[in-house]
């Protein structure tokens, strides 16, 4: 798919991090962006910087993500590219114990059920409603009406202890992939999935330097951090690259998670 004046597309967790970047690279390259996060100052900051909209909405919600697409589509006009960055999430071992008393602690359910809700579920939720909205247009020149880039994780094959919600549920994403591309085949709508691997986003940048430069040490190469522009420059490749379909692909130096 080309990106140019023509394109809208929408990004949700765009007021920061991998969104952020990927939000600034696709009106780099003359998309219409708009915005759907939950920190509005951050997210009408990114906005006015790119020349895009900003939308609050919560991921959460099935009605502000309802919402959120209509606000983008006035303005916008029907989004033919969506990346999904934005995730909400409660972490647990399955069974552990309190650092402080020594007694037996569970992960309960509520937090598992909030964090499907804030990964798994939400990813379908914004995946098929962009999806329902694109199905309704006219066919591109290559006969492509749009594209879906959701994000899994390098959690998703090899989640580490205490990650028992996180990498089930980003390797749902990862599943929520294939048959989300084949459902979408007869109308020209393709879905990929990007695996990221440790990445200097802000939440990462709050972290002690000796523990940064640990995490930089165990990427086999390069040994850093991914930059959050390097995400946005594989999800713009699985937009532009029309044979990218029902992917999950990882961006992680290579790394492979040890269990702690």
């Amino acid at each position: 798919m080309q990106i140019d004046s023509s394109t809208a597309a929408v990004v949700t967790g765009g007021a920061s991090g991998l969104g952020r970047a990927t939000a600034e690279a696709l009106a780099a390259a003359g998309a219409r962006v708009t915005i759907f996060d939950i920190n509005d100052d951050l997210g009408h900051d990114v906005a006015a910087a790119i020349g895009g909209r900003f939308v609050h909405v919560d991921i959460m919600s099935e009605q502000s993500v309802i919402d959120g697409f209509a606000a983008a589509r006035a303005a916008h006009g029907q989004e033919r590219v969506l990346v999904h960055c934005a995730m909400a999430n409660r972490k647990g071992k399955t069974v552990g114990r309190n650092k402080e008393t020594g007694a037996l602690t569970r992960l309960s359910t509520e937090d598992y059920e909030f964090a499907a809700q804030g990964i798994l579920i939400s990813s379908y939720r914004v995946a098929s409603l962009a999806a329902l909205g694109m199905a309704a247009t006219d066919p591109l020149d290559d006969g492509e009406r749009g594209t879906i880039v959701l994000t899994a994780s390098v959690a998703a094959q090899d989640a580490q202890v205490g990650q028992v919600a996180y990498g089930s549920l980003k390797a749902g994403v990862c599943g929520l992939v294939l048959p989300m591309a084949r459902d979408l085949m007869d109308f020209g709508i393709r879905v990929n999935a990007i695996l990221p691997g440790i990445f200097g986003t802000p939440l990462l940048g709050r972290l002690p330097q000796k523990v940064l430069d640990g995490l930089n040490a165990s990427v086999p190469f390069p040994k850093r951090l991914g930059r959050p522009e390097e995400y946005a420059s594989l999800a713009l490749e699985l937009v532009r690259n029309s044979y990218f379909n029902g992917q999950a692909i990882r961006l992680d130096g290579g790394i492979r998670m040890a269990p702690r």
